[in-house]
């Protein structure tokens, strides 16, 4: 067998990672591939044979200091080559020294802890299907509030600034954010989004469980209901109470890992995570 060649992803490509994680069953967003390129387009690889893709892996850094890690993902027929360790060695390589974070599925805990990684908390996927609720009054569109509040409030919950990537989020076609203000202050937001398979709403930053309850039914309600998947990190027992009032049952997790230690971070504040792919 010819020698792996491992190379960049060029933006227009990384449609290629998206479908891979897809056929995985992680359920990507339809416009996925395109906002994961903006934060660093340099943070995706492509390991080839022959011209033939057989490996994938993005690590994107965000800024100085972080960096996530995802679509670690081996053809299934060369799994156990070394082909895996080798792109994964590139990823690692372009973050240093930065701490990297991932959403790794529970059954490799073990082999991300021989390189580095720590466990932080378990994200659990709810799923499930609802029905379209009526729009909550006092709820406004997310892309009318100051994008600066967004960033300020955004930084409570993730380990870096993301300003681009969440301009982009945010206001990418298909996308609706919804967001609930008290006293002018930023009390909620989220945004949904469509996927593969139904919907999912993430990022939901919320100051508890009423207000994350909020948000949550005014995008249900742009929505039209249907089919809905929601990433809740563990520890927010609040959130997972969020989820089970929903009626959603849980349909997998991972595991979230780090190399080091973040910025003091509010995750019981996090009633829903981005994305598993970039954090």
């Amino acid at each position: 067998m010819s020698e792996l060649h491992i190379r960049n992803l060029r933006p227009e490509e990384i449609s290629l990672a998206v479908d891979w994680a897809a056929a995985e069953g992680w359920n990507p967003g339809l416009s996925d591939a395109a906002c994961f390129a903006i934060p660093d387009a340099q943070g995706f690889f492509l390991g080839e044979i022959d011209g033939e893709p057989v490996a994938t892996v993005s690590c994107v850094n965000y800024d100085d200091r972080f960096a996530f890690l995802g679509f670690y993902i081996v053809r299934a027929d060369l799994r156990g080559s070394g082909h895996g360790l080798r792109i994964w060695n590139a990823a690692i390589a372009h973050a240093r020294p930065r701490v990297i974070g991932l959403d790794g599925v529970v059954a490799q805990q073990d082999n991300y802890m021989k390189s580095g990684f720590q466990l932080a908390y378990a994200n659990i996927r709810y799923g499930g299907t609802v029905g379209a609720p009526k729009p909550p009054a006092g709820v406004v569109a997310l892309e009318t509030v100051p994008f600066a509040l967004v960033e300020a409030d955004d930084a409570t919950v993730f380990p870096a600034k993301r300003s681009a990537f969440l301009g982009v989020w945010i206001g990418t076609k298909g996308h609706v954010g919804r967001a609930l203000m008290r006293d002018g202050k930023l009390a909620a937001w989220g945004v949904i989004r469509p996927c593969r398979t139904g919907c999912k709403i993430g990022p939901l930053v919320a100051d508890d469980r009423v207000a994350a309850e909020t948000i949550v039914q005014a995008l249900l309600a742009s929505a039209g209901g249907g089919e809905i998947f929601l990433d809740v990190p563990a520890v927010n027992h609040q959130a997972i109470a969020l989820a089970e009032g929903l009626g959603l049952k849980p349909v997998f997790e991972t595991a979230r890992m780090y190399t080091g230690p973040t910025a003091p971070l509010r995750i019981d504040r996090v009633f829903g995570v981005t994305s598993f792919e970039l954090g």
